[in-house]
């Protein structure tokens, strides 16, 4: 079991009261955010993010109810360059399947709004928060409105002229929705307060654990630009590119620098290649935690992180050979959240605690 402190931990904002409660429903909030991130994945592998032509953040939360209204949804999709171009033979019934998942994406947003609002109001009310986690939630409070407005930007770009959404908005939007994830899950673990590391020398791996957090937020958004540009499906082998370990045509569009983002083969060749190195990373942490003697918090928060980037480095190669099957791409999202939330811990645990006298103060 991971072990809690019993001093009060200390934020950018001063320190924050350690209760279990706030901390369970941060925790919520988190997993629903992540849910969300992997119904959202599965809306876009499945193509129906376009579905829902408008924005309606309250009459939008109920969906069509008779035939008449699921008729009137319908034809407002059949003016989209979606299905002009390659769903003009879909009838009512797929236009339904592909609704129903975004309206699913869109209402868990909704939802996690109610979940947050509900509990903040009954905790300041019960003076259970206080100013400094209130300036915290303040900030997720933006966050999560953001990524809302963030999401219409997104699909906006979908609607006319495109057959799908713009591969920059959608790693705008995931990166969003991971750093939202992210702040929850910290703020989380400093309202719990959390064990960190005492000894010197393990502090010092704090700037590698830094660094393989930001490699597994870059890693996580090369990973939306190859959803967003369908490179998944541009070779289905490994540990080869087709027969190749340098797949050809790397740079062949103009200017150069727009291959890193809208070149198939250059997006999946830097997305298996950025695993690599974050794997490479990850290991030395682990390495080093053992030799350095780390504590038994910070041992498991090493190991975490090791067992779970060779898991996702296993769902990255069954995802390719498989072309992108559903269940494989899914488990492989959901793993990048578990990795992501993981990686913050070894930074959480490798933070110097806040000392006894400045939490007097």
């Amino acid at each position: 079991m991971v072990s809690v402190q019993s001093t009060r931990p200390q934020t950018l904002a001063g320190p924050v009261r350690t209760d279990r409660s706030v901390a369970l429903w941060l925790l919520v909030i988190a997993a629903m955010i992540a849910a969300m991130v992997v119904v959202g994945g599965l809306t876009r592998l499945t193509d129906s993010g376009l579905s829902i032509t408008e924005w309606r953040p309250v009459t939008g939360a109920i969906p069509p109810l008779s035939e008449a209204d699921w008729q009137a949804e319908f034809a407002k999709y059949q003016g989209t360059t979606q299905f002009e171009a390659i769903n003009r033979g879909m009838g009512l019934a797929g236009f339904k399947s592909i609704y129903l998942w975004e309206w699913t994406h869109r209402f868990l947003g909704r939802l996690i709004g109610f979940v947050f609002l509900i509990p903040f109001v009954y905790f300041v009310a019960k003076r259970r928060i206080d100013r400094a986690l209130a300036s915290r939630l303040v900030v997720i409070f933006l966050l999560g409105a953001a990524q809302g407005a963030l999401g219409w930007w997104m699909v906006q770009s979908g609607l006319v002229g495109r057959v799908s959404v713009s591969q920059y908005r959608l790693a705008a939007h995931l990166g969003l929705a991971f750093l939202l994830f992210g702040y929850l899950l910290w703020t989380a673990f400093e309202v719990l307060g959390l064990s960190r590391e005492t000894a010197p020398a393990v502090n010092r791996l704090r700037a590698a654990s830094v660094a393989l957090a930001v490699l597994v937020f870059v890693q996580i958004l090369l990973g939306a630009f190859v959803a967003g540009l369908d490179a998944g499906h541009a070779f289905a082998d490994w540990p080869t590119f087709g027969g190749r370990f340098i797949p050809p045509g790397l740079f062949d569009l103009m200017p150069w620098w727009s291959n890193f983002f809208e070149n198939h083969a250059l997006a999946h060749f830097q997305h298996r290649n950025v695993g690599y190195l974050t794997a490479a990373l990850a290991i030395f942490l682990f390495v080093r935690l053992r030799g350095a003697g780390a504590s038994k918090p910070t041992r498991i928060a090493g190991v975490h992180v090791v067992a779970i980037v060779a898991l996702q480095i296993m769902l990255g190669i069954l995802t390719v050979v498989t072309q992108v099957s559903l269940p494989m791409a899914a488990l492989h999202q959901i793993t990048a959240l578990a990795l992501f939330g993981a990686s913050l811990w070894l930074v959480y645990v490798l933070s110097t605690p806040a000392s006894p006298d400045r939490d007097r103060r």
